[in-house]
């Protein structure tokens, strides 16, 4: 089967692109609004952007269902304050972060909601998951308009990780970590690590 992308829905693109782009990490991007107000909302558009000096990038998209037309609270939040912290998600967390997933209003702390803990970053206002084993505290370098999304550029200027899934020598436990993956509308978690060539 041949597709050309100009002669099909958007969704149906969006269908093609999420199910082949995979397993994607996601991102759990903690920010805060002008007003105080807390937020939290997971995205699979998310991957490391540079290295040195280190980046992170996520991609925003318009807001669906009821809130559709409108600008998500991460980006409206992110473009006023300039900061955002990137917690990473656990198999274990996926029901806390299919909650902060919904589309709620934005005067709902989606921590709350939850039912998570919100604690201080050291080096930038929006708060951290607690129950998150790592925490990448980030300030916002540029927003790329691309089509209907936003690429989110930040760099990270603090890391956190909890003493039990840090394996020394700036390794990082994987196997304990069992990050949650996004595949198309279902999600996946690590079952095993092997080297190449086997």
């Amino acid at each position: 089967m041949e597709i050309n992308p100009s002669e099909v829905g958007e969704k149906e693109v969006y269908k093609l692109l999420s199910g082949s782009v995979v397993p994607r990490p996601i991102a759990w991007v903690s920010t805060i609004s002008e007003s105080g107000i807390l937020n939290l909302a997971p995205y699979s558009f998310f991957t490391v952007a540079s290295r040195n000096p280190p980046m992170l990038c996520i991609s925003v998209g318009p807001g669906v269902g009821e809130r559709e037309g409108t600008v998500k609270d991460t980006l409206a939040n992110i473009r006023t304050q300039k900061e955002f912290v990137i917690n990473v998600v656990t198999a274990e967390l996926g029901n806390e972060m299919q909650k902060s997933a919904e589309n709620l209003q934005p005067h709902v702390n989606e921590f709350e909601a939850a039912g998570l803990t919100a604690i201080d970053s050291v080096t930038v206002k929006p708060k951290r998951v607690k129950e998150a084993p790592i925490q990448m505290e980030c300030k916002l370098d540029q927003i790329i308009p691309l089509g209907t999304d936003h690429l989110i550029i930040g760099q990270m200027i603090h890391y956190h990780i909890q003493d039990d899934y840090y394996l020394g020598n700036y390794k990082v436990n994987l196997e304990k970590l069992n990050p949650l993956g996004r595949l198309a509308g279902t999600y996946s978690e690590m079952k095993g690590l092997f080297t190449l060539p086997r």
